[in-house]
């Protein structure tokens, strides 16, 4: 049976997994609009099959810390808290990296969108381990 505080750690680690989802979206679109405003001067960004299968997966991949925190065992609450954090920080990271290069306005979405979710369901995970 699913706890109550297993259910709330799901949201969280699907509120920063919509979070991420959202940010790239911002930033496909920025990119778009970029592009359209210069006229087609700026160069273009393609991706070949392999890059294609990387960039899902990796955001395939978030939605294993929610359901980690439904299955609620001492190795997958640690293991939630793990790589869920380290998908939060490579996200953020690769966010602001972006943001620096493309705008202020992406630096922004990727702090508003990814890493405030991120850092509350990382503080929730570590509050229901320590608890537990």
């Amino acid at each position: 049976m699913v706890s109550k505080e297993q259910n709330r750690l799901a949201l969280f680690w699907l509120t920063t997994a919509l979070g991420a989802v959202l940010f790239v979206t911002v930033q496909s679109f920025s990119y778009v609009s970029d592009y359209v405003r210069s006229g087609g001067a700026m160069p273009t960004i393609t991706f070949d099959s392999s890059m294609l299968w990387m960039v899902s997966m990796f955001y395939g991949a978030w939605i294993i810390p929610v359901l980690l925190a439904l299955i609620g065992t001492s190795t997958a609450n640690w293991t939630m808290l793990i790589l869920g954090g380290a998908l939060a920080i490579l996200n953020t990271l690769a966010g602001v990296m972006d943001g620096l290069r493309d705008g202020g306005h992406i630096v922004f979405s990727a702090l508003l969108f990814i890493a405030l979710p991120g850092v509350c369901a990382i503080v929730a995970s570590w509050r229901h381990i320590k608890t537990a």
